[in-house]
């Protein structure tokens, strides 16, 4: 079987594409800039091209077919209009990497099955997501286009650690300010109910759709079974670092709101997504994927993620602009109580 991946060395692609690879014996392709080259499996073929540049890329496709075309840098519509025309005909499915925050916010139950209404009008990222999957299902049930959409949630690995509120330059900041002793934050009172999934265990699934006749025409959410409160990812984040945890709630609105000047969106990634309880029915892809299962919890997950960020200072991106917003927002609640 032969597979080509826009992307392949993405938190989620790697792992799939390691599996591949290196386990089920496929003969994979990438096409990417080759910024990440270290972590493309021996053996596996690239292609250093910009995906924008169609006439281009096409021309380097010239002759080439494949089983499975898979996209994980798609994120407008314009990208898959794109895919559209340089695959219609030569492959025989072509996965698009959506995401499970298009579902409806809030939707009307937190139990989340494919069938879920798409509406999000938090976040415009949710909103391209679900422009890209309806024009792909009209390609579909007009023309027969193989498309197999795939609805990932949270999902990391051993070069990140999963956070709630974090800047602009990722997670590690809130890491450093546990292991300095100072208070972080957590979006509302920390109970609402996230899935968190090692891209190790969301590769079993992806893999299972790939070539799956069952999957064409189809939607797929992909996560794990395992599903946490705020409260206790960032209890289990503090444990593995051995540190007293010292949490400080504050609401999603009022973050949003504090946010806003400095270029954070809170609106979207929290009101839109994190906020918001979800646990996923995963019953449809184990269907069509008997072998999916969890084999990574959350407290071995982030055990590895921390072993490895720790030991690598590359991994180690530090965000003094953050730490001083936070600093800032924490003091201003301080005094805000203090004056009731």
């Amino acid at each position: 079987m032969k597979a080509l991946f826009i992307g392949g060395t993405g938190t989620i692609s790697t792992a799939i594409v390691k599996r591949l690879a290196t386990e089920l014996g496929w003969e994979v392709w990438l096409i990417n800039r080759g910024n990440r080259s270290d972590v493309v499996p021996e053996g596996v073929h690239q292609i250093i091209a910009d995906v924008n540049d169609e006439a281009g890329l096409a021309e380097k496709l010239k002759g080439m077919e494949f089983d499975v075309v898979s996209d994980f840098i798609a994120f407008t519509k314009d990208a898959v209009e794109r895919d559209y025309r340089l695959f219609s005909g030569k492959t025989r499915q072509y996965m698009f990497i959506s995401s499970a925050s298009a579902y409806h916010k809030p939707a009307a139950s937190y139990i989340i099955t494919e069938g879920t209404t798409l509406a999000n009008p938090h976040w415009e990222y949710s909103r391209n997501k679900i422009a890209c999957e309806e024009f792909l299902m009209e390609k579909y049930r007009k023309e027969g286009f193989p498309v197999t959409i795939i609805r990932p949630s949270h999902t990391y690995d051993e070069r990140s650690v999963p956070l709630g509120v974090h800047g602009k330059k990722g997670f590690y900041q809130v890491i450093k300010r546990m292991q300095e002793g100072k208070p972080v934050i957590i979006q509302g009172d920390g109970t609402s109910l996230w899935t968190l999934t090692f891209n190790k265990d969301f590769a079993i699934g992806y893999t299972g759709l790939m070539g799956n006749p069952h999957a064409i025409g189809e939607a797929f959410q992909i996560t794990g079974d395992e599903t946490l409160t705020w409260n206790q990812i960032y209890q289990t984040i503090a444990d593995a670092l051995g540190v007293e945890l010292k949490a400080c709630h504050v609401s999603s609105e009022f973050l949003s709101a504090a946010g806003d000047k400095y270029g954070y969106d809170f609106e979207g990634s929290l009101i839109g997504d994190k906020a918001v309880s979800v646990v996923f029915d995963n019953s449809k892809l184990k269907r069509a994927v008997p072998d999916m299962r969890t084999t990574v919890r959350f407290d071995q997950g982030v055990r590895i993620a921390l072993e490895y960020v720790l030991s690598h200072p590359e991994c180690q991106v530090e965000d003094p602009e953050f730490d001083a917003w936070c600093d800032r927002l924490l003091l201003a609640l301080d005094r805000a109580r203090e004056e009731i």
